[in-house]
């Protein structure tokens, strides 16, 4: 599917909302080249598997529990949106704003998030295994409950927050610290070699990076 275009696609499952899914209609009628403005809307329940949605406008929209399964969302908008639920395994993030969105408890499975911005997203409980996060900028992420089993990294930077149910087996790369570890009220954060023997004792392969020198 070349980008920007959605030829003869159509939803598996329209969402419930009348001005989301006037919209969506709208838009595929038009088979025109050009993203999908969603900003503000109400897609929650929609099932948009399959479709192309690059540099689509999903800023502040609902997306609960929606499914978005091998989309495509290559450079879309989609800050503040919430995720909460969904389902995105195998989806195309690539260089996507997902600023300060919700992601609790979505599933990324095998999803492309290279070059994405993720800066203040709660991510709590979302599974990402197998997930491609090489240069996506990881910061003030929570990612505590989240599964991260066999994720890729390639320089990071990594400051999230995390606990003792974050799943790291299988986490390889490189990435910059530091991390913020939660263990009940109390807080503590790890760089350098100690978060390399932190996460590496939990089934990682990860090589945490000196801080880049400032010019």
């Amino acid at each position: 599917m070349s980008s920007g275009t959605h030829e003869d696609w159509v939803p598996r499952r329209f969402p419930s909302s009348v001005e989301a899914s006037a919209r969506l209609r709208d838009w595929l009628l038009e088979r025109k080249a050009g993203g999908l403005d969603a900003g503000g809307l109400d897609l929650s329940d929609a099932d948009l598997s399959g479709g192309n949605f690059s540099e689509s406008w999903f800023g502040g929209a609902m997306l609960t529990n929606a499914k978005l399964v091998n989309a495509e969302l290559y450079r879309s908008d989609a800050e503040g949106a919430d995720f909460t639920g969904a389902d995105l395994t195998l989806a195309s993030l690539v260089r996507v704003n997902l600023d300060d969105a919700i992601l609790r408890n979505a599933i990324l499975d095998s999803a492309n998030l290279v070059g994405a911005s993720l800066y203040g997203v709660d991510a709590a409980g979302a599974s990402l295994r197998g997930t491609a996060l090489m240069g996506s900028s990881l910061l003030h992420v929570d990612f505590r409950g989240a599964d991260l089993s066999n994720a890729i990294v390639e320089e990071n930077t990594f400051k999230v927050k995390v606990d003792d149910t974050t799943v790291f087996e299988g986490l390889r790369g490189t990435v910059f610290g530091p991390i913020t570890i939660t263990a009940g009220v109390e807080e503590y954060t790890l760089g350098g070699a100690q978060l390399e023997d932190w996460i590496n004792t939990r089934g990682g392969a990860v090589r945490v990076l000196a801080p880049k020198p400032r010019s």
